[in-house]
Order: C-alpha cells, then sequence, then structure tokens
C-alpha cells in the first residue's frame, strides 16, 4: 500500500509538471495512464467514484 501511495505521488507530481510546461506527448500519456492505474487501487478510488456519479446524477436532473 506504501509503494501505492508513493507511485500516485510520483506520477502525480511528474503529470502535473509535464501539463504545466505543456509539454504533451506519448510520454504524458503513459504517465496519465500509470497515475489513473495506481490511483485506482488506493483507498481514494471509491470517494472519486462516488463524487463522479453524484456529478452525472446533478448533471442530468438539470
Amino acid at each position: 500500500m506504501a509503494i501505492t501511495v508513493s507511485l500516485v505521488a510520483l506520477f502525480g507530481l511528474v503529470l502535473f509538471f509535464l501539463l504545466r510546461s505543456k509539454t504533451l506527448g506519448a510520454g504524458s500519456a503513459f504517465i496519465a495512464v500509470m497515475f489513473g492505474f495506481f490511483l485506482a487501487s488506493t483507498g481514494a478510488s471509491k470517494p472519486i467514484n462516488q463524487l463522479t456519479q453524484s456529478l452525472i446524477q446533478t448533471v442530468s436532473n438539470l
């Protein structure tokens, strides 16, 4: 679990700097996929899914 959280932090930080410097390419896509993959395996996945579902329901009710 500690390795997963560390990898999420690492990939998130790298992705942040890539997006900020507007250096987007195949490497950035790989970093984004790996960030999502490792984020999904942490405890943050359930609240993120709940937030996404509530946002979708809110938009559909408008």
